[in-house]
């Protein structure tokens, strides 16, 4: 009965290889999120400035962001086999150019990069003027 448990625990699901992918930069000024998909957009795997180890005000730097691109690519190399990226950059955030040249440098080929921020065409009213 036991041993029936276990075999069952062990199936894993097997991973296909993925020649080429997406990487959606998402980068806030408290934060760099970067997930990996292929070209459907299925996620393959993820990574943010909290899950490598930074806290607080630290997780919106430059240096965060590289980290967290060196994490997200070595899993998806290692998973999947990943060789080509397409980037998808969204947000204002410090950690946008760090993240792609940190994807170039880790042996991922960026096919091209593709900007993706939300910008307001005359958005929310303002509010009103403070009466001092």
């Amino acid at each position: 009965m036991a041993s029936r448990r276990r075999r069952s625990r062990e199936k894993k699901k097997k991973r296909e290889r993925v020649d080429e992918g997406m990487a959606h930069i998402h980068s806030t000024f408290n934060n760099t999120i970067i997930t990996i998909t292929n070209l459907d957009g299925q996620v393959l795997c993820w990574s943010s400035a909290g899950v490598v180890g930074f806290k607080g005000t630290k997780k919106g730097t430059p240096f965060a962001a590289q980290k967290v691109a060196e994490d997200v690519a070595k899993k998806a190399q290692e998973s999947y086999g990943l060789q080509r990226i397409i980037v998808v950059v969204k947000g204002p955030g410090a950690g946008r150019e760090t993240a792609i040249r940190t994807l170039q440098a880790t042996g991922l080929k960026v096919v091209a990069i593709r900007e993706a921020t939300p910008i307001p065409h005359n958005g929310c009213r303002p509010p009103k003027k403070r009466k001092v």
